[in-house]
């Protein structure tokens, strides 16, 4: 993911600093090579990128063609042994099918120019933006507030935009050299649709009736070809949007897909579920949230303004994402009592955000007369409560809410 400053690595890194410049040498040549003249990139700063990944910006300082004044650069790095070639591939594609979009409904940097053959991007540079985490572990509500609205706002414009480019994708994937793509969401989701009855009898003494169980896989259709189909970046945690004053800007797309848009807006419902940044949300959040990504799709789908249509489908999208987080998630919280992710201060317990999910999962399956899953998930709320011991039984709003909470 392309970060700000505070996601750097050392600088005294000899291996990193090694991996920058082989970087910035790449870009100086793939531009070169394609303007046919000689450009020129100085002063790498280390945006920190992932162990798959180097991320830097450089400013261009011999620009015979009007390119911007800095640009990010992000080269994959090689590892044959992972087998994770698809990912920049997926991000190229996805990049390229978003720079082809008039400026006004493009969502993400613009890609200025790539190097399959060294899984280089050459990216617009977005300048030192805060990012959607930054806000919401901020101290400013208002402003956070403000951030979830656009974000919510900018990812149905996302899906609006894109709806019926689905071959478009394929394509430019095909051209880059992959020959299928998938959904990543999606063989996580039916395994966890087949092991979770089995993984909470065993671990929490709670029984998935049949009943349960059939509502519960009768979600999977959200995972096949609807007719609500548009771009997801399929990884729409906080620090992957960049607050910019031109609005969110979604990065990272190495596992970008097309699949069911309730996917991604049931993210409003659980607030980013799985993600290393999983808390809670102020009352009336969720539905301003939803409203504001609704205003968007409904250019393209009239008919998810009609609202038990659009309840309908998101219960199934929380239903699904809670199955799923409570296979990846369970294990890992009674195993070791352990965060989601490493950061304590940005990172919920792993047991108390599954708590979380299901407790909203509980209230909503009631509402919508889904009396099996509401049961089902009473029971699960009681089992893990037993699990939590004298911790804390309630998952902690973002902290630039917790302020105004307390007044």
């Amino acid at each position: 993911m392309i970060r700000p400053s505070a996601g750097r690595r050392p600088a005294d890194s000899t291996t990193t600093s090694l991996v920058v410049v082989r970087a910035l040498n790449l870009a100086e040549q793939l531009l070169t090579r394609r303007h046919g003249a000689t450009v020129t990139l100085a002063d790498p700063e280390d945006l920190g990128g992932s162990g798959r990944s180097v991320v830097l910006r450089a400013r261009v300082a011999e620009n015979p063609f009007g390119l911007p004044r800095s640009l990010v650069i992000k080269q994959y790095q090689r590892d044959p042994s992972a087998g994770r070639a698809g990912r920049f591939r997926h991000e190229a594609a996805s990049l390229q099918l978003f720079t082809a979009l008039s400026g006004g409904n493009r969502t993400s940097p613009e890609l200025v120019a790539h190097d399959p053959a060294n899984r280089l991007l050459v990216l617009e540079d977005l300048g030192r933006s805060s990012t959607l985490a930054d806000k919401l572990f901020g101290t400013d509500a208002g402003s956070a507030e403000r951030c979830l609205l656009v974000w919510a706002r900018a990812l149905g414009r996302l899906h609006a935009v894109t709806a019926g480019r689905e071959h478009d994708f394929d394509a430019l994937l095909r051209r880059l050299g992959e020959r299928s793509w998938r959904d990543p969401m999606a063989d996580e989701a039916r395994a966890a649709l087949a092991s979770v009855p089995e993984l909470v009898a065993a671990e929490l003494g709670v029984t998935v009736s049949p009943a349960a169980a059939l509502e519960a896989h009768a979600t999977a259709r959200l995972l096949g070809g609807t007719r609500y189909r548009a771009f997801s970046p399929s990884d729409t945690c906080p620090d992957n949007n960049l607050v910019t004053s031109r609005g969110v800007r979604f990065v990272d797309f190495e596992w970008g897909c097309f699949r069911d848009v309730v996917l991604d807006a049931a993210y409003t419902r659980m607030p980013f579920p799985g993600c290393e940044s999983s808390f809670g949300l102020p009352a009336g959040m969720p539905e301003a949230m939803l409203a504001a990504w609704r205003s968007e799709v409904v250019v393209v789908w009239p008919d998810l303004d009609e609202p038990i249509r659009l309840t309908t489908r998101l219960l199934d999208a929380q239903l699904l994402w809670v199955w799923l987080c409570t296979r990846q998630l369970l294990p890992k919280g009674l195993a070791e009592n352990a965060l989601i992710g490493r950061d304590p201060a940005r990172s919920p317990r792993a047991l108390l955000a599954l708590t979380h999910y299901w407790a909203g999962l509980a209230t909503d399956a009631a509402a919508a007369r889904r009396p099996a899953t509401a049961e089902l998930a009473e029971s699960m709320l009681a089992a893990l409560r037993g699990r939590l011991g004298d911790g804390p039984a309630e998952l902690p709003l973002f902290p630039a809410f917790r302020t105004r909470a307390r007044r």
